[in-house]
């Protein structure tokens, strides 16, 4: 093996330095180029330059979860997943956000099913409301929420929302009613617990409020054309409006809850919500101590009555006799006056002066303050003085007495008894005006021609709008009777001259009206009675309206009632009383046995009165007078009654009922005693 010629390296001679300017001119420019590049250095971020550096890293393989597979050409291969980019996934979930979003919440509340629905708003509600149990003002926006909820368009859950809003707000409200905020309040600095406080009251109250025109809006559903769900939502509504009437009448909006009630109440279908709301309103009469609540109720029911011209069911205007200041109202009123009880300083005489005592500028000022800081006190205490509730008591009784004096007037046949029943129970607190007119008011009535035919007339019409036939003797006897119980509260000792006290016209259509009221078949039957209703009848009523109009006592205790107070004084004339005696004795032997004991019963107390008086007539050797007794004048005083004898009185001993016979028999051994 030869070897070749090494290689000829060429040498390279060094740089020559003998050259002063030379080398001077490469130093300088070496120090330049470094010191540039030193101070570009110092500006350079290289972490950052790195971070932001892009790499290259190798992409995860996915893990292969398939079998092998044999192809057709007898070869074994690995089946390759296809791989699914990022960008793939991105644009499936877009597409599906979008539409879910075009379907909206009423496509997603389908998907899910209704008993899922229900539990998860029980769960809902049941949360929300252990948060506003827990800490009400913390959690002041759960009453939003809670409503929230109640506009769902589910009837179960709608009414699971009502109720629930119901029980939270009776324990959350207050006993006290909140204000609305001033501007000048809402600029005055306060404390941190102030703001807290009057952020959740006013957060109550407006979520309150929307809690209450939910209630009206599903109280105004129409009756006819409704489904059932809608039914029950409105009962459900009603419900509970009743019942935050009875719980918290001091707060906001009892205005509202009451016209809900009144509104009902002004339809003529008699359901269990009519009932629930006339029984919430005789409750909230019978427990309302300062008479505000009262005072908006009468005023609304009024104006209801005044505005469908008294059509109403009479149960309604029987709501007043609940009122409290039936038992608590001292003095006396009209339809337009209230006559205040004389205190010991209005005998006329002047008041004692008081010398003015001399006060500063400053001190005016203070005082004024003062003033101003005790009212506030007393608008936020929750007692009420007696001279504001007897004010209240005052303007409430004015609007009754208005109602009961424009019913009289208008003669509206079914509300008659209602109103003569309650101005009987508002006998001792009606001044001496009032009375005089309803006296006439009265007579007009009872020697009205109107009133004796009134059941031919009635029995020709034909109104479908009634619910009941009228009974005119009924009626006759409640004007009778209510004539001589305003008399009895009257104090009649310190009565006005012009005031006419003769009620001879009374006694008159009372007499005329004993035969028949003997005859009757109805006279021990009332509305509480057990009657079965008419199986011929064209029109199948309920029970409430099968009862008559006139429907607070029975016919044989209004008669008793009448006859008592016309024959009971002591100044009565015997004229008259011989009369009634022998008609009494005469309509005993048409009478039912409990009617006759009770009949016996007041023959018995009259002759312990009044037995020298109509003695003669057990005795025909001592008449007073000649002729003959006619029955059937109408005439009292001209009926001549000494001219017959007590021969009714020897049938009477002769009654089935042991208790008649003991009677009579009392009644005879105390006129032979007065002789």
């Amino acid at each position: 093996m030869t070897v070749g010629p090494a290689v000829k390296r060429k040498k390279l001679s060094p740089p020559d330095f003998s050259d002063p300017d030379s080398s001077t001119s490469t130093l300088v420019g070496q120090s330049t180029t470094q010191d540039d590049f030193f101070n570009r250095a110092a500006g350079w971020n290289l972490e950052q330059d790195y971070e932001q550096r892009p790499r290259k890293q190798k992409k995860k393989e996915k893990e292969n979860t398939r079998l092998p597979i044999k192809t057709v050409e007898g070869r074994v291969e690995q089946l390759q997943v296809p791989e699914v980019t990022q960008e793939d996934d991105d644009s499936w979930l877009a597409s599906e956000e979008e539409s879910m979003e075009d379907s909206g919440p009423i496509q997603e509340d389908t998907k899910i099913p209704i008993r899922q629905q229900i539990l998860e708003a029980k769960e809902e509600l049941a949360r929300l409301a252990g948060l506003v149990n827990e800490d009400p003002e913390e959690h002041a926006g759960a009453f939003r929420a809670l409503g929230q909820i109640a506009t769902s368009s589910n009837p179960t859950i709608k009414k699971l929302g009502l109720a629930t809003q119901l029980a939270t707000y009776k324990d959350v409200i207050p006993g006290y009613r909140i204000r609305p905020i001033a501007e000048m309040d809402q600029t005055e600095k306060v404390s941190k617990d102030v703001r807290r406080l009057r952020a959740f009251e006013q957060s109550l109250v407006s979520s309150y409020q929307a809690y209450i025109k939910d209630l009206a809006t599903c109280a105004k559903a129409r009756q006819g054309g409704v489904s059932e769900a809608t039914s029950s939502v409105k009962q459900v509504a009603i419900a509970c409006a009743c019942a935050l009437l009875i719980a918290v009448p001091h707060f906001n909006f009892r205005g509202e809850l009451l016209k809900i009630l009144v509104g009902k109440l002004s339809t003529n279908r008699i359901d269990a919500d009519f009932i629930r709301c006339r029984g919430t309103l005789e409750t909230l009469f019978r427990k309302d101590e300062d008479g505000t609540s009262s005072l908006d109720a009468v005023g609304l029911i009024t104006r209801m009555m005044k505005a469908r011209n008294y059509q109403i069911d009479e149960s309604v205007l029987n709501t007043f006799l609940h009122l409290r200041l039936l038992s608590e109202f001292s003095s006396k009123a009209s339809q337009n006056r209230v006559d205040k009880a004389s205190t010991d300083n209005d005998d006329g005489a002047k008041k004692p002066k008081f010398k003015k005592e001399f006060r500063t500028k400053k001190q005016r000022k203070i005082m004024k303050e003062r003033k101003v800081v005790e009212k506030e006190f007393k608008e936020a205490d929750a007692t009420v003085s007696h001279e504001q509730r007897d004010r209240m008591q005052a303007e409430t009784l004015k609007l009754v007495f208005v109602t009961y004096l424009r019913i009289l007037k208008a003669r509206v046949p079914h509300l008659m008894g209602a109103v003569l029943e309650g101005l009987a129970k508002y006998a001792h607190i009606i001044n001496q005006d009032f009375f005089g007119d309803l006296l006439e008011i009265l007579k007009d009535l009872t020697n009205s021609k109107a009133l004796l035919e009134a059941d031919e007339e009635e029995q020709e019409e034909e109104d479908e709008s009634s619910k009941s036939t009228r009974d005119s003797l009924r009626e006759s006897l409640l004007y009778i009777t209510t004539a001589f119980v305003l008399l009895e509260g009257q104090d009649v000792a310190r009565s006005t001259p012009s005031l006419n006290l003769d009620l001879t016209d009374f006694t008159a259509h009372l007499y005329k009206s004993l035969h028949s009221f003997c005859l009757n078949p109805d006279l021990e039957l009332s509305h509480k009675s057990l009657r079965l209703p008419d199986p011929h009848a064209s029109s199948s009523a309920s029970p409430t309206t099968t009862a008559p109009r006139v429907n607070l006592q029975t016919t044989t205790v209004l008669m008793l009632r009448a006859l008592t107070s016309i024959l009971t004084p002591r100044s009565v004339p015997p004229v008259r009383l011989g009369a009634f005696t022998k008609q009494l004795f005469t309509s005993t032997l048409q009478l039912p046995e409990k009617s006759t004991l009770a009949m016996v019963s007041l023959l018995n107390n009259l002759t312990k009165i009044h037995g020298r008086k109509i003695a003669a007539l057990w005795n025909t050797e001592e008449r007073k007078g000649d002729g003959v007794f006619d029955a059937m004048r109408v005439d009292l005083e001209g009926s001549n009654p000494f001219a017959s004898t007590i021969w009714d009185g020897e049938l009477l001993k002769l009654h089935y009922a042991p208790a008649v016979r003991e009677g009579i028999q009392g009644i005879e051994r105390i006129i032979g005693d007065v002789k």
